[in-house]
């Protein structure tokens, strides 16, 4: 057996083993109630052994399950605090990192994209990674600029040079097809969250993910949008090709350190600037920021919030959807008729389901209490909370929410929503995300 197959079947075997060890904690937990030991305990006893195999399975692989694993990092805050706080540093750690690949695999990779004369491009390049991702890893180095007139010493400028991993391609697919069968497993981790569909959409982007040329040209919409924005910063695109992305370097504070460092100042300011990108970019570019996790996010030295990996993106060229912005401004004026009648006409409740109004608005009114206030402070404690009311069967919210419906084109808006709202919480953010939306949510302020 070579070592691509060898590997290929090593990475099967570990995510083949998830669910079996799930079936056995189940079977023992059954056991356990059996004997007469406490079903909570038993409970978090099992939700703990599962996230921890998890965690650790995930946290040893490229491709789809990485991914899938940043994915649903950023969804700790919700997890009880006796669970999350062992995994913090850890899930942490895999938003950031990888094992990375041979430096003669990265130069092969280089000279196909770039060219033969890739190093002449080139003023340094520096052979370690300074940080890895799902299906590729980054560079720093020092890219040669055009002279600007005949016999001018060309200028340079430090960048970042995005390298996909050989054949991450088909570890991606398989990876994917393997998660499929893992969807009943990740409801231990959060049981009110339906994962096929992130599944799905997954999936549906592998190809653009996958295709570094087109993810320049995402960029580079970005980068025009926010040019000389006093608040969010977008890195140039200085060259790319399928497998090979060269843009600027951004330096600054990663996320994730200032959220298990930052001053409380700190982070309100950065949870601030994550809400006005997710509005505001998609009446600016017509695009929405569809990876929301830590590690791709920066505080600059001047204060502004630098935004890195536009793999994956939801294309949004009218702007933010109206009703969002309308039925989220009904829902606080406490006009369930109208929410039921928009929800109904959007397709989150199907034609023939007959959904008491009022309970549809009492379903609805804790989600949207962020910005019914001037000022809001997400919270680990609030986002518990809410994962209690959706996810616990004796809950009303829980019986209400299995009638509702996931309308396909609004699928990665509300996973981006989801994600974005987990950062915050892990942020513990307090800013006026009210203001925020009236100015950026199209439907949402209130009519003069």
């Amino acid at each position: 057996m070579t070592d691509i197959p060898r590997r290929a079947a090593s990475r099967t075997a570990k995510l083949a083993a998830l669910p079996l060890g799930f079936a056995g904690r189940t079977v023992l937990g059954f056991g356990k109630r059996v004997t007469g030991i406490a079903g909570d305990v038993i409970s978090a006893d099992i939700q703990q052994r599962t996230a921890e195999q998890l965690f650790s399975v995930l946290g040893q692989l490229k491709g789809g399950a990485m991914k899938f694993g940043q994915a649903l990092s950023v969804f700790e805050a919700a997890m009880p605090e006796e669970m999350a706080g062992p995994y913090r540093q850890a899930l942490t750690k895999l938003q950031e990192a990888a094992p990375p690949m041979p430096v003669a695999s990265v130069h092969k990779a280089l000279a196909e994209q770039l060219g033969a004369d890739w190093r002449d491009k080139f003023a340094e390049f520096d052979d370690s990674p300074a940080a890895a991702a799902s299906i590729g890893q980054v560079h720093k180095a020092v890219w040669k600029l055009p002279p600007s007139r005949k016999g001018a010493k060309p200028k340079t400028i430090t960048v970042a040079v995005k390298v996909q991993y050989p054949g991450a391609g088909e570890a991606l697919i398989s990876d994917l097809k393997q998660l499929g069968r893992l969807a009943g497993m990740f409801k231990v981790i959060q049981p009110g969250m339906d994962m096929k569909p992130l599944l799905t959409e997954l999936r549906e982007r592998v190809i653009e993910e996958l295709d570094y040329a087109m993810e320049a040209e995402t960029q580079t919409a970005f980068a025009n949008a926010f040019r000389d924005d006093a608040e969010i910063y977008v890195p140039r695109v200085l060259a790319s090709s399928p497998r090979v992305l060269v843009t600027e370097w951004v330096d600054g504070t990663p996320l994730a350190k200032v959220i298990t460092d930052g001053t409380e100042e700190e982070r309100d300011e950065a949870g601030r600037l994550m809400a006005t990108l997710h509005f505001s970019a998609p009446a600016r570019a017509g695009l929405l920021h569809a990876d929301p996790h830590p590690g791709n996010f920066r505080i600059l030295p001047d204060g502004r919030l630098g935004v890195i990996d536009f793999g994956a993106v939801a294309r949004l060229p009218e702007g933010h959807p109206e009703p969002i912005g309308r039925l989220v401004r009904l829902a606080l004026d406490g006009d369930a008729d109208g929410v039921a009648d928009g929800l109904r006409e959007e397709g989150f409740i199907k034609p023939d389901d007959e959904l008491d109004a009022r309970a549809v608005l009492d379903f609805l009114r804790p989600m949207i209490e962020p910005v019914a206030v001037d000022e809001f402070r997400f919270t680990r404690a609030w986002i518990r909370a809410e994962a209690t009311r959706l996810s616990s069967p004796r809950s009303p919210g829980f019986q209400l929410s299995r009638k509702l419906n996931l309308p396909p084109s609004y699928l990665l808006i509300h996973r981006v929503t989801l994600g974005s709202i987990g950062v915050l919480c892990q942020l513990e953010a307090k800013a006026p995300y009210r203001t925020i939306l009236e100015k950026w949510l199209p439907g949402f302020a209130p009519v003069a």
